[in-house]
């Protein structure tokens, strides 16, 4: 069969130029609409006319039907003697260029031919008007007004035009009147003429929202709601969709609109009306048999019963001539063949379909075959128990249908191999990963190798920090678990030891035993004291903010980092309205499923790198030394300190007149005097102490406070306040 075919070609579509594929054969030309894969047939002996039109860079076919419909094609290059030899072989129809006139008027000569206004200057057209895009006429004095149909998919729309027509006397007829006229017998104006041939009421409906009733006529339906009322001609029905409920008592009943229609802003690509199953009706067209046979080929009875949907759908598809679709091979773990899932933020139906998926029905999505590049299986949100179906489509486009069962899985992707399309996490041997990763795992505590690579990552930027703040000095003697007496510390001020503590030294041997453990325990209060200090300090230094260091790297980013602030734009892109937190959420589940990630650890390992040269010649150049040494020094000198703690003047027994237990009790000959005076003395030494440890308390006081205000101090400043602390 001879035959060209050309795939980039447009046609026009209310005022839109609609991309598709065009074939013409011996019999007919056939073009196919990419957006909604509706394919149109013009057959050959239809045909009255085909002229060249000459557009930018380009030419065009304008085909002119005996019933008067007119057909534009725009997008050949190169081919025309070609394509006219094809035409005189197979059509036998001469082509001949179709030439405008380029005067730029606008009084001219008005032309009715079928359905086509061609508005002429000096027996050139200027432009012409298919009147199957007019959606109302109306008439003035001197004036015609034509409205057009809007088309959402044209960048800019014809919404009106007005031709001015002059009057004269001798003319039989008005003009004006003719002419609207002219335009009314072939407009595209859906008015209620004549009765209805069925009327279904009170049927629901999904979307739009609510109760209506359908009022189906020969060239439109009509939907009439308590609030809207919706107008719908048959030329816009793309398919129709009869569909059972996964529950088996319900049934849905889908049809597809292009173009969709209006509700405010909003728009409507499907209507999605829902029948019980169990609900019945009889109807009776008002048709005669001989009419019946004559316009439906005996498609329809006059008396119709049935299920609602049943009668519907067999009115709607005779009517408006569109194939009845329905449900395909694939039957689901549950027995239907609707697949529970959720898409966006609502629950419904996937219906793999032979040509097709649709999902029903917040919002309805009707994917075909030919649009899939590759589907993907993924994990459902970390959980074993569901998984993710994901559709990309050739546009980018990715519809990502969520928590489907699974148990559904296997019967899905045996229903994809079947139908060849390309599934995207197959490994080279055929087989599917995600079935080996994720579907046949039922342990739900067994390793999680994300999980661990998380946490591994979270271990080397802890290991970094450590590395970094290695200048900061700890102090190795502090032990938050080891418990101090309150009583202890608070008495530690006062170095007076009690007398039952003597009383027990006194009676445990000798007198040089006594003063070795004297001095064991003095020891023992005196490190107690000065860990006391260093905490304080420490949680002091603490509780101030940290400077950053100026002038210092900043530390690299994480793999995910990297590619969470790469593909931020995208994931708002495709889930608009989506939080700055959920938007971390879902770019971890993206990272999570992510099979190859051998790129952005690449750059973040080479980022790493960079950090540590530029943190080295940061050092190199000088900054931080100081800081860095200090801090060591002062951690040294710490260290020292605490091990070898320094020589206190204070002593245990102060003043001369203190003796102990053995000396009292040898010495017989001294008198109740000397005891009162030494006694005294004691008292007296004892207040000057005191008085003396007060004050160097207060000075204590003042430097931190000083030493706080300033931020920092030198090294000889905190080993005063140390020396002060531990006096």
């Amino acid at each position: 069969m001879d035959f060209l075919e050309y795939s980039s070609i447009s046609s026009e579509v209310r005022g839109a130029m609609c991309p598709g594929k065009l074939k013409m054969t011996d019999t007919a030309i056939v073009f196919k609409n990419e957006k909604t894969g509706k394919v149109e047939q013009i057959n050959a002996s239809d045909i009255d006319l085909i002229n060249f039109q000459k557009f930018v860079g380009n030419f065009g076919l304008r085909v002119f039907m005996k019933n008067g419909l007119l057909h534009r094609f725009i997008g050949f290059t190169g081919d025309e003697q070609k394509i006219a030899d094809f035409v005189k072989k197979n059509y036998k129809l001469d082509m001949l260029e179709k030439e405008l006139s380029m005067r730029g008027w606008n009084w001219g000569t008005v032309h009715f031919k079928g359905s086509v206004l061609s508005f002429d200057i000096e027996n050139k057209t200027s432009f012409e008007i298919p009147l199957n895009h007019v959606s109302q006429c109306n008439s003035g004095k001197n004036e015609v007004t034509v409205e057009f149909h809007r088309n959402d998919d044209a960048p800019v729309s014809l919404m009106e035009m007005r031709f001015h027509i002059p009057t004269s006397e001798s003319a039989e007829t008005d003009p004006v009147e003719a002419f609207q006229e002219q335009v009314m017998k072939q407009a595209s104006v859906i008015s209620a003429t004549g009765d209805a041939i069925a009327i279904f009421r009170e049927i629901h409906c999904l979307t739009p929202r609510g109760r209506y009733d359908i009022k189906v006529f020969q060239s439109f339906f009509q939907l009439h709601g308590k609030t809207y009322d919706f107008k719908i001609p048959t030329s816009s029905v793309l398919r129709l969709f009869l569909l059972p409920h996964k529950d088996n008592r319900q049934m849905f009943f889908v049809i597809s609109l292009d173009p969709p229609i209006k509700q405010g802003q909003t728009r409507y690509h499907f209507l999605v009306t829902l029948f019980q199953m169990d609900e019945e009706t009889n109807i009776e067209l008002p048709f005669t048999e001989e009419e019946l046979k004559e316009k439906y080929e005996d498609k329809l009875t006059k008396e119709l019963s049935g299920p609602v949907y049943e009668v519907l759908g067999k009115i709607m598809k005779v009517i408006i001539n569109r194939k009845l679709t329905g449900p395909g091979t694939f039957i689901g773990h549950s027995g239907t063949p609707a697949i529970g899932c959720s898409y966006k933020a609502a629950a419904g139906y996937l219906y793999p379909l032979e040509r097709g998926f649709i999902y029903v029905h917040k919002p309805p999505v009707h994917i075909r075959f030919e649009e899939i590049a590759s589907v993907n299986f993924a994990r459902s949100g970390g959980s074993t128990r569901s998984f993710d179906f994901e559709i990309e489509l050739k546009t980018s486009t990715i519809y990502t249908f969520s928590s489907i069962e699974k148990e559904e899985y296997g019967k899905l992707f045996d229903f994809i191999s079947s139908k060849k399309l390309h599934v995207k996490n197959t490994g080279k041997d055929g087989k599917n990963n995600y079935k080996e990763d994720f579907a046949d795992s039922d342990n739900e505590g067994e390793p999680d190798a994300y999980l661990a690579r998380v946490k591994a990552e979270a271990k080397e930027r802890d290991d970094d920090d450590d590395g970094s703040d290695s200048d900061e000095s700890t102090d190795e003697d502090f032990n938050p678990n080891q418990q101090e007496s309150d009583v202890a510390d608070e008495f530690d001020s006062n170095v007076e030891s009690t007398s039952e503590d003597d009383s027990d030294e006194g009676g445990s041997g000798s007198g040089s035993d006594g003063g070795a453990k004297k001095a064991e325990k003095k020891k023992e209060k005196k490190e107690k004291k000065e860990k006391k200090v260093r905490k304080e300090k420490k949680e002091r230094k603490e509780s101030k903010p940290k400077k950053s260091k100026s002038g210092g790297p900043k530390r690299p980013a994480t793999a995910f980092m990297i590619w969470l602030n790469a593909t931020r734009e995208s994931i708002k892109k495709d889930n608009p309205g989506i939080s700055v937190t959920e938007i971390a959420k879902k770019g971890g589940e993206m990272w999570k499923e992510m099979k190859d990630k051998s790129e952005w650890e690449g750059k973040a390992a080479k980022a790493k790198e960079e950090y540590a040269e530029a943190l080295a010649a940061y050092k190199a150049s000088g900054g931080g030394g100081s800081d860095d040494e200090g801090g060591k020094g002062k951690a040294a000198k710490r260290k020292k300190e605490a091990a070898t703690p320094k020589k206190s003047n204070a002593s245990p027994m102060k003043g001369s007149g203190f003796k102990s237990k053995e000396y009292i009790s040898g010495d017989d000959s001294s008198s109740s005097d000397d005891d009162k005076k030494d006694s005294k003395k004691a008292k007296k030494g004892s207040d000057d102490e005191k008085e003396k440890k007060s004050t160097e308390k207060k000075k204590s006081k003042k430097s931190d406070s000083e030493s706080e205000a300033s931020g920092s101090g030198s090294e000889e400043e905190e080993e005063e306040e140390e020396d002060a602390g531990s006096d």
